[in-house]
């Protein structure tokens, strides 16, 4: 809730200055919005705000609190039962000033201050995903590890294999050649017995 500014009174004494600030608080509460100088609004603002948070709770005694600075019932009425529902899910900040720029004639500033009854919209912040990435990678980790250690048992085995088959086709082409070099030595014997004989013959 905005801090009452220290300063020069409204009006010319105390209840002067309390009774036109519970007037412009009833006026906002009535019309939803209103029009006045910047340092009225200023100072109207944390007694209005004080005036919802009292209606938010909605109690008797919240009511006879508030009956204490306005004494019109409609507007009080209308408080309890149109402006504390729309601000229910508000956990502070029920009014906002514009500026409007300065009046004609002695140039005093002037804003707008209005009630805010638009629903609340809650923003995801995005510091959360990034908090929960290292927490998402750490659990992640030993699915990680196992898919690595699986895929190097695989490439292990695939390696053995290959090996094993390499093994064997040596040993395959080791005993094809020892084949091929018995039929030679056969061939060779047959065609010598077979050139003696030719030569006895002859």
């Amino acid at each position: 809730m905005p801090t009452p500014t220290k300063g020069p009174r409204l009006g010319g004494s105390p209840s002067h200055q309390r009774h036109m600030l519970a007037n412009l608080a009833s006026q906002l509460f009535e019309h939803g919005r209103i029009t006045t100088t910047e340092v009225r609004a200023r100072r109207v603002q944390p007694l209005a705000e004080t005036l919802i948070t009292k209606a938010k709770r909605g109690d008797l005694h919240s009511r006879r609190k508030v009956y204490e600075k306005i004494r019109d019932r409609s507007v009080v009425h209308v408080l309890f039962t149109q402006i504390a529902p729309a601000v229910a899910e508000r956990e502070g900040g029920y009014t906002r000033i514009t500026k409007v720029g300065n009046r004609k004639g002695d140039n005093a500033p002037m804003a707008v201050i209005e009630v805010i009854t638009e629903p609340v919209v809650k923003k995801q912040s995005s510091a959360k995903p990034k908090a929960a990435a290292p927490k998402a990678a750490v659990k992640a980790a030993p699915a990680v590890k196992a898919a690595v250690e699986t895929k190097a048992d695989v490439a292990g085995a695939v390696a053995a294999e290959a090996t094993t088959v390499a093994g064997e086709t040596e040993a395959a082409a080791e005993s094809v050649a020892a084949e091929v070099a018995d039929a030679a030595e056969t061939v060779e014997e047959a065609a010598t017995e077979t050139a003696k004989k030719v030569a006895d013959e002859a």
